[in-house]
């Protein structure tokens, strides 16, 4: 068995673990910190918003010599409006223009076709309306909408309201910092981007249920025992399932990687990007929110009913009798240690002649012969 099974495996048995438990206000802070820079950075930065949402024109071109700079200022030139242009892999390119209607479009794709030298036949133009953007944008809201609610009840009945609270609270979280992300790097908000974000949701929801799974099986006739309190028993399930979680992570953030950094970066996928940014972020925030947030948050919320306070009393004043009884034990057998040789003066003249040096044999030194004087003065020797 490997290293990382070995390890997995002592986790489940709970032979090694870190307490996540005892340490939440540490995540809490460092999730609290994280969101704050993500909404400062939507509400600073804003979303850089695709023609999807805003309405323009997206012209693809053949194969040509100029740079993504040169093309960029050219389409700039022609239509008098910001344009953002990404490089394709067959050496074209992708030019998006906003606030470019129908009766313009025409023109630019003339014009852009001359600053580019190829042909304007070669040029495919889309034009996206702004009233079909605002559908689309009311369409992602609904979606998400809806998505939330089914989520909270069937969580709520196939585990318990409050774990579906502590799991509404970690999609929020994933979803402030992908959104947060895309406004800090930059990338342009499309429908790719809203199909990353509604996937992503099921993915931390997949390790936030693991979890959740295992801490109810866990946690069945809890009160019943003294032996753990209920955050012990969500801590064992967190380390139970940790191996598995970091694994299932780490293999779906391997295509995604492929996707966003080959696929997009060096392909220049266009959409592609769009998508694997939301899914990058999205998968390791919600791994870390399903071990770090959701358990944690579940815990807090379950050692604040009666009984799991009672649980927790129980278990210390067990605890506490059981140190105090191996202290007194430690105490017994330093008392039980032998001492030194007491003096002459001391124990053996305590006990006197007549008493056959019983106190000194108790006190564990060796037991004292008769004084030489009680034989009379006879030599040893034969019997005669």
């Amino acid at each position: 068995m490997s290293r990382l099974g070995t390890l997995g495996a002592r986790l489940y048995r709970g032979e090694v673990g870190y307490d996540f438990i005892r340490h939440r206000k540490i995540w809490y802070g460092v999730s609290i910190l994280i969101t704050i820079t993500a909404i400062v950075g939507v509400v600073v930065r804003g979303l850089n918003m695709g023609i999807e949402f805003e309405g323009g024109a997206v012209f693809t071109t053949p194969k040509t010599t100029a740079s993504v700079q040169q093309t960029t200022e050219a389409a700039e030139k022609v239509s008098g409006h910001t344009a953002i242009v990404q490089a394709l892999g067959d050496g074209g390119k992708r030019i998006q223009i906003a606030q470019v209607d129908t009766k313009t479009s025409t023109k630019v794709k003339e014009e852009l076709a001359d600053e580019l030298k190829v042909d304007a036949e070669k040029i495919d133009a889309q034009l996206v309306g702004p009233s079909w953007g605002e559908q689309i944008a009311n369409k992602a809201w609904q979606g998400l909408g809806i998505f939330m609610i089914l989520v909270v009840i069937y969580l709520a009945i196939a585990f318990e309201w409050r774990m579906a609270l502590a799991a509404l609270i970690a999609l929020i979280h994933d979803l402030t910092i992908t959104v947060g992300v895309y406004s800090l790097v930059g990338f342009e908000v499309t429908p790719g981007t809203v199909i990353g974000l509604l996937t992503i949701l099921g993915y931390s929801l997949y390790d936030t249920v693991v979890v959740f799974d295992g801490l109810r099986e866990s946690s069945k006739n809890v009160t019943k025992q003294t032996k753990f309190t209920y955050s012990e028993i969500a801590n064992r399930s967190i380390n139970g399932t940790l191996v598995r979680s970091i694994n299932t992570t780490v293999v779906a953030l391997l295509p995604v990687a492929g996707l966003l950094f080959i696929g997009g970066g060096m392909l220049g996928g266009g959409m592609l990007n769009d998508i694997a940014l939301s899914l990058f972020v999205g998968l390791a925030a919600g791994a870390y929110s399903s071990i770090f947030i959701a358990t944690p948050l579940v815990a807090d919320f379950k050692e604040r009913t009666p009984q799991m306070k009672a649980l927790a009393r129980r278990v210390h004043t067990k605890r506490l009798k059981a140190a105090q009884r191996e202290a007194h034990e430690q105490d017994g057998e330093q008392d039980d240690e032998p001492g030194d040789e007491p003096d002459d003066g001391d124990d053996a003249s305590a006990a006197g002649p007549g008493d056959g040096g019983r106190p000194a044999a108790a006190v564990g030194g060796q037991r004292r012969q008769p004084s030489s004087r009680n034989r009379r003065g006879k030599p040893s020797g034969k019997r005669r």
